[in-house]
């Protein structure tokens, strides 16, 4: 008996779970990957940038984690890392080193943060372990209002925005504690009296030396090809699924081309088992006639749209000697304006492999927060102009471009709210009760890459156990 399992959704969660399905169920298997757009992928997208391969989505994947490191080392690409370049925050209107000693931004002593705070703000972390006790409820809590309440605002303005930013596009005022810092949660739970102590429960005693990032030089566009490629899936692009059917044993999909020129031809397939790898707004259609409590969920999740602008400057051209620097929203230009980006990363200094013979020097910058489209609202002509102007205020560098290109990614990063934890349990118990489905992505458990292929890896184990079963019972 053949199986044939659809995914739908071409990023880094479809085809790791295609990857992991074919290992899993052998040659055999029928695998069909659904990519609504012309390119798969995702955010993990690998453009040119003055002749050279150049990542305008996500660049690098947290390697502290096993799951990314892990695959890429299954499929026989090499994982490289940082250079020793320290990251910089824009704080006080000063570029500051980037700390130690903290868990995204929350210090595990006021020592930690001495070079990023006033004497007022870093006043008001040092009395935070005398506070009385944390105590969390059972359920989530808003990440901004615990931190405001416990070390004041400019810990969280400062150093803790920046840093959650540049992972969620988002503050720390929209996000919920357990979603977003679940190991500072569970020292808490633990009994970890304060945020201090939490804080310093998890960060080590001495440094380890481990990178904390990794990437491929190629691109991580090469990790998607990579994938494809050895999962043996048909690959259907441009191929939009609008419904999906609870059959009597199976799932009906159906499909039409994603951009008609008139009015939709759409035809069904049928298929044993759905993998659902798509972004929360996808989800929600499509799970709306067969799993409503988990299309409500996923229709509760927020997104972010954010841009990223890549920039060749000329030979010669000198960056700050640093990895990058974030910006936090509360950060104002010289002449009052916020800056429009968020963060840049300078390519050149952070990775060996942006270091090319021609001289030319690259770096990102990154536009676009929660609830503040700002500069997304203008042309890529003007965003370019404008990213540039705030390079120039924040590093004094005012050179011309040799090439540019624009990357604009709507509602391409979900928000982790104080319930979320609760929508993914909610979608858990709905799916789980409908034999043959699955849903794996960014939703869920995380927006990085090792969280996605995690999910995706889950996810893939549970059709297969699934699909093996349907066989024995046939």
């Amino acid at each position: 008996m053949v199986t044939r399992i659809a995914v739908v959704g071409g990023g880094v969660s479809g085809f790791a779970a295609a990857y992991r399905l074919r290992r899993l169920l052998g040659a055999g298997a029928e695998l069909t990957v659904f990519e609504s757009t012309g390119v798969i992928g995702g955010k993990l997208r690998t453009g040119t940038l003055a002749g050279r391969p150049f990542d305008l989505g996500a660049e690098a994947f947290l390697a502290r984690r096993p799951e990314a490191v892990a695959l890429a080392r299954e499929l026989g690409l090499d994982v490289v890392h940082p250079t020793g370049a320290r990251a910089t925050v824009r704080a006080g209107a000063q570029a500051r080193q980037l700390p130690p000693g903290t868990v995204m931004g929350v210090p595990a002593s006021a020592d930690a943060v001495a070079g990023v705070l006033s004497p007022d703000g870093l006043a008001a972390v040092a009395a935070e372990a005398a506070l009385p006790p944390v105590v969390l409820p059972e359920g989530d809590v808003p990440l901004g209002r615990l931190l405001r309440s416990r070390f004041g605002d400019e810990l969280v303005d400062r150093l803790v925005d920046p840093l959650l930013g540049g992972v969620y596009a988002g503050g720390a005022d929209g996000l919920g504690l357990r979603a977003t810092m679940p190991g500072l949660a569970g020292a808490l739970d633990r009994g970890a009296a304060t945020l201090t102590e939490a804080a310093a429960s998890l960060v080590p005693a001495s440094p380890s030396g481990a990178p904390v990032f990794g990437t491929l030089s190629s691109g991580l566009g090469t990790l998607i090809d990579r994938l494809a490629a050895a999962s043996g899936a048909e690959v259907r692009t441009g191929t939009t699924v609008r419904e999906l059917h609870r059959l009597p044993a199976g799932w009906r999909l159906v499909v039409g081309a994603a951009a008609p020129a008139h009015a939709p031809e759409e035809s069904t397939v049928d298929f044993d088992a759905v993998l659902l790898a798509v972004p929360a707004p996808a989800a929600r259609r499509l799970l709306d006639g067969v799993a409503p409590a988990a299309s409500s969920a996923f229709g509760q999740v927020e997104l972010a749209s954010m841009a990223v602008i890549g920039l060749a400057l000329p030979p010669g051209t000198e960056l700050p000697d640093a990895s990058g620097v974030l910006v936090g929203a509360s950060e104002r230009r010289a002449d009052g304006r916020p800056f429009a980006v968020k963060a840049f990363t300078f390519s050149a200094r952070k990775w060996a492999h942006h270091t090319g013979d021609d001289g030319v020097v690259l770096l990102r910058g990154s536009v676009g927060r929660f609830r503040e489209p700002g500069a997304l609202h203008a042309d890529d002509d003007e965003l370019v102009r404008l990213v540039l102007d705030d390079l120039a205020e924040l590093t004094g560098v005012r050179a011309e471009p040799v090439d540019t290109v624009v990357t604009r990614w709507g509602g391409g990063l979900p928000q982790y709210g104080a319930g979320h934890t609760e929508l993914v349990a909610s979608i858990d118990r709905a799916v789980a009760g409908l034999p043959g489905l699955e849903v794996a992505g960014a939703t869920l458990r995380g927006v990085g890459i090792p969280a996605c292929v995690a999910t995706a890896d889950a996810a893939a184990a549970r059709l297969a156990e699934f699909a093996k079963m349907d066989a024995w019972r046939g």
